[in-house]
């Protein structure tokens, strides 16, 4: 009896332990019971469930980056060309989860992201040509991967999400790849032989215009000189001017000062030249006279002059 109870406990204790899981960080478990899938969801952590009736998947909601290998390319102009790996980073939401795996199973990513690839790069490369696609375009494969593949995932499968998309080099036939390598090395030389080109146009316009800029430094020199010159030169015949204005007042008032006094004198001469001024001044003449003389008529030598002008001016 003991023993039937220890192998029925040591039964239940294994399908427990069957039925015990753990769902890492950063994904979620979905079930299926019979192939159909359960609507229940769990996050990270230990869980139960019925072993032998019931399985689990993880399913990743983290970034996570799948890795499309050994694509090949066909160019409008008919050559084969190869795209080693394409990277596609991307990340499925907790909320779609459910959804896009009852659509598309837990391999989505597998109709999703990697048939997507083939389909759109062969779509590229088909109306493409070589030159295009390994040179000329080849810069804007990663967004035009990116944005086509989301814009499909938008209406197929919402809640998956495009972060980026990598494209690596592609393989190109041998003789190709040396015709790009040689047409490469004439472009770079041509870039080298065009910078040196501009370098010396460059350097020849630095040289005319620094001898232009110092023409013009020494054309500025002599007009502020010449300006100086002819202000100087202005400044001295101001001052000649003003010297020669002073000397004309100067003259003209000594001139206005001797006529003044002529004037003076005059007036003054005309106030004292009266009969009886002149006949003190005859009296004044012969007092100073050394000389006497004796005679009758005498007295008549000094003045018949003065009689007669005297009747002279009475006769006027």
């Amino acid at each position: 009896m003991v023993l039937k109870w220890l192998v029925a406990v040591g039964i239940a204790i294994a399908i427990i332990a069957l039925g015990i899981h753990q769902i890492p960080e950063g994904h979620v478990g979905i079930y299926y019971r019979g192939g159909a899938l359960l609507t229940s969801m769990t996050a990270p952590g230990y869980h139960v469930m019925s072993p032998f009736l019931t399985t689990v998947k993880i399913v990743q909601t983290t970034l996570q980056t799948d890795e499309v290998e050994n694509i090949p390319c066909g160019t409008s102009g008919g050559t084969m060309i190869y795209f080693d790996k394409i990277e596609v980073v991307n990340i499925l939401s907790r909320d779609a989860v459910i959804d896009i795996v009852r659509n598309y199973t837990v391999n989505y990513d597998r109709t999703l992201i990697f048939d997507k690839i083939h389909h759109e790069v062969n779509q590229f490369c088909s109306v493409h040509t070589l030159q295009e696609v390994y040179i000329d375009l080849f810069s804007g494969i990663n967004d035009h991967l990116k944005r086509t593949i989301q814009n499909d995932l938008n209406i197929l499968a919402l809640g998956l999400y495009i972060s980026s998309v990598r494209v690596t080099k592609p393989k190109i036939p041998e003789a190709i790849r040396r015709n790009f390598e040689t047409v490469e090395q004439e472009k770079t030389q041509y870039m080298i032989t065009s910078a040196h080109q501009q370098v010396v146009e460059k350097e020849a316009e630095t040289d005319c215009r620094r001898a232009v800029i110092e023409a013009e430094k020494l054309s500025q020199i002599a007009k502020i000189q010449y300006k100086q010159k002819i202000l100087g030169k202005e400044a001295e015949k101001r001052i000649a001017e003003i010297e020669a204005e002073m000397h004309l007042a100067k003259e003209r008032a000594l001139a206005d000062a001797n006529i003044y006094k002529s004037d003076t004198e005059a007036e003054s001469n005309k106030i004292k030249l009266t009969p009886e001024y002149l006949q003190w001044s005859m009296y004044q003449a012969l007092a100073q006279n050394t000389k006497i003389y004796f005679g009758n008529s005498i007295p008549n030598i000094f003045t018949t002059d003065i009689i007669i002008d005297d009747q002279s001016k009475q006769t006027k």
